[in-house]
């Protein structure tokens, strides 16, 4: 039932122009086997393409891989686009949208992790392409996460990103490693303590974090 309503990869990649066929393999072979086990003979063979086509379009692997996290990273903005629509007006409901939108992808990550986290820890060179596309990833996304806090009143708009930040990032590493059950429940739960947290007026009392219930 399922392959009359989408085809199979063969037959979908085979109606993609060439670009396209090497970024789709490029995505399905760097997140199944990383970066370094992956070299670009085997990103052309997937693709049903050569090498010195893939340099004609990329260049460099490295170029090539900035551009798969470019895509990963355009999937992330969409995201928060679609939630800032959906809730206008009600910037706790938008910060509460993206932990939602974490927690309902922590089950694809099960497997292989975190394109994002993945990608860091095989890139130490802060200069490749590929590691400043996450690096401005990450920082565009902390900017919309405390712009949302700030819309929201928070007391402590910055600080609330940057703890927002650590329990996103916390759940899909928790995810990937199945150090933590119950994640998708808990960091909803965790979310919630911290927007009552930082949800009066008045500095929040700095002998703790916001509290886990569980």
């Amino acid at each position: 039932m399922a392959d009359t309503v989408r085809p199979g990869r063969a037959q979908r990649v085979a109606t993609l122009p060439p670009r396209e066929r090497i970024l789709d393999a490029a995505e399905e072979l760097f997140h199944s086997e990383g970066i370094r086990g992956v070299g670009v003979q085997a990103v052309a063979e997937r693709a049903g393409t050569t090498k010195a086509a893939l340099y004609r379009h990329f260049g460099t692997k490295g170029e090539l891989v900035a551009e798969w996290l470019r895509i990963v990273a355009a999937d992330y903005v969409s995201a928060f686009d679609t939630i800032e629509e959906r809730w206008p007006d009600d910037p706790r409901a938008q910060i509460k949208g993206v932990a939602a939108f974490v927690a309902d992808t922590l089950s694809t990550l099960s497997h292989r992790g975190c394109p994002f986290i993945n990608s860091l820890a095989e890139l130490p060179d802060r200069h490749h392409p590929a590691r400043q596309v996450i690096e401005a990833h990450k920082a565009r996304q902390l900017r919309r996460l405390t712009a949302m806090c700030t819309a929201a009143e928070l007391t402590d708009p910055e600080g609330a990103a940057a703890e927002l930040t650590f329990a996103l990032e916390g759940a899909q590493v928790s995810a990937q490693n199945g150090s933590v059950d119950q994640i998708a429940e808990r960091l909803t739960t965790f979310v919630e303590s911290l927007l009552a947290w930082h949800g009066a007026k008045g500095s929040p009392d700095p002998s703790g974090p916001p509290s886990h219930r569980s």
